[in-house]
């Protein structure tokens, strides 16, 4: 253990680029989103591509946790050659879930089925989905090359990498529009732009050095054994909002509020989604209970930012912001307003249960972490039949906005129970990925 004491600056210096790299990857799905707006029909346009993002999402999430594996996992060369093996395990899998979707009966049945969305909504989904099929390989090994480079505490060159994929999509966009139309505009975008951002930060990954070759170097079965639980569980997250988008289609406003939903999810992607990195953050800086700590106090504070920015999104920038900037029409503006200020708790909640996260994973308990996303899934299936009985004519936004904060308090409250039942067991407290007694309990 060492004796060197965490501070805040250390944490800020290794978190902001992660940060400013979550929000140049949002920025990059509002643009499209601001360019769908811009299309003829662009309502049914920014329905079809919100879907196929839930979708792809949900799909393709199991490979989105290979920073986090990589980071935990990748001792040495081996190792290395372990989690490449498992990159394209889990890619190969995902490819053929998109693929059945974009092209199979099994994706008429459940766009038209499950989801209930309209026959134009639906095809615009799978046009999307077509397009991204090789897209898991691509962010697979983003993934690892971003695992190496944060390893190394680089985060830096994980955000350049993003502001390149920026810089591109503009060009992206520009191009699409002469091949494609609609949503497959988008889809080719974003193909381009996160396949260049694969090829920048794969150079720098590719320059970083390695750890020296130990004796305990994670085989491909330890691999299997720590990573296909997140796997699993990152699948599981993406559920939620799939079961929303097919709560809320069968609502009397259910394409507006496809919508609506798609483009708060990307402000909340902007403003939340940094928080995730809390878990790479615990993973690598948090070595004694004194780091917990001060981990604790910084996530506090940048949330809290981030809920007030959510604030001012919501009233007195909303028509900047999403009139000039997003050209959405007025009454749109309206419909989301007290929704987007309900989002507001959000990022707190985020945050918390992306700690409890990288508690766990530090201490190679990621079974529960699958158990988590497991029971608020179940919760939102068990809202389903309550929310469609319409008990309360509310609009379907707000609806989704409420379901989505109930989910991240149930999983922030069951891992904040599951951390006390087993520090109160076991005396112990996992640090990075070890476990040490903490002599006098625990605070």
């Amino acid at each position: 253990m060492t004796d060197v004491r965490l501070t805040q600056k250390d944490i800020a210096l290794f978190f902001f680029p992660l940060l400013l790299n979550v929000q140049l990857m949002s920025v990059s799905h509002s643009i499209i989103n601001a360019g769908l707006a811009r299309l003829d029909d662009a309502v049914v346009v920014l329905a079809g591509f919100s879907v196929a993002m839930v979708l792809h999402l949900f799909v393709a999430s199991p490979s989105y946790q290979n920073h986090t594996i990589t980071i935990a996992m990748v001792r040495g060369r081996k190792s290395l050659i372990g989690m490449t093996l498992f990159v394209f395990l889990i890619a190969t899998w995902v490819s053929i879930l998109l693929a059945l979707l974009a092209f199979s009966p099994v994706g008429t049945f459940i766009l038209d089925h499950l989801l209930g969305v309209s026959p134009e909504v639906a095809q615009g989904a799978r046009d999307t989905l077509a397009l991204l099929v090789f897209l898991p390989f691509i962010t697979g090994l983003r993934g690892l090359f971003q695992g190496l480079v944060i390893r190394a505490r680089r985060t830096s060159l994980v955000s350049f990498a993003t502001a390149v994929r920026i810089v591109m999509l503009f060009a992206y966009l520009w191009i699409g529009q002469l091949w494609f139309t609609g949503t497959q505009v988008a889809a080719f975008a974003l193909l381009g732009c996160v396949g260049t951002e694969t090829l920048v930060i794969g150079f720098f990954a590719w320059r970083v050095k390695l750890p020296a070759e130990t004796d305990d170097e994670s085989r491909f079965v330890e691999i299997l054994r720590y990573g296909l639980p997140l796997a699993y569980s990152s699948g599981l997250q993406q559920t939620v909002p799939l079961i929303i988008n097919a709560i809320i289609s069968r609502l009397p406003d259910g394409t507006l509020a496809l919508a609506a939903f798609g483009v708060i999810r990307g402000f909340l992607f902007l403003l939340a989604g940094p928080m995730r990195n809390l878990q790479q953050a615990y993973l690598t800086l948090v070595r004694k209970e004194e780091d917990s700590q001060t981990l604790t106090r910084f996530f506090l504070k940048v949330s809290s930012g981030m809920a007030f920015i959510m604030l001012l999104l919501a009233w007195p920038l909303n028509g900047p912001i999403f009139g000039t900037v997003m050209g959405l029409n007025a009454a749109m503006q309206d419909y989301i307003t007290w929704p987007l200020t309900a989002c507001a708790l959000f990022p707190i909640l985020y945050g918390a249960a992306n700690l409890l996260r990288g508690w766990f994973a530090g201490a190679h308990l990621t079974a529960r972490l699958g158990y988590s996303t497991f029971y608020k899934a179940l919760l939102m299936v068990a809202f389903w039949p309550i929310v469609t009985l319409q008990i309360l004519p509310l609009p379907g936004i707000a609806v989704a906005i409420f379901l989505l904060l109930l989910a991240e308090l149930c999983e922030a409250g069951y891992l904040y129970h599951q951390r006390g039942k087993l520090l109160e067991s076991r005396g112990l407290v996992p640090l990075g990925a070890k476990a040490v007694r903490y002599r006098n309990g625990i605070t």
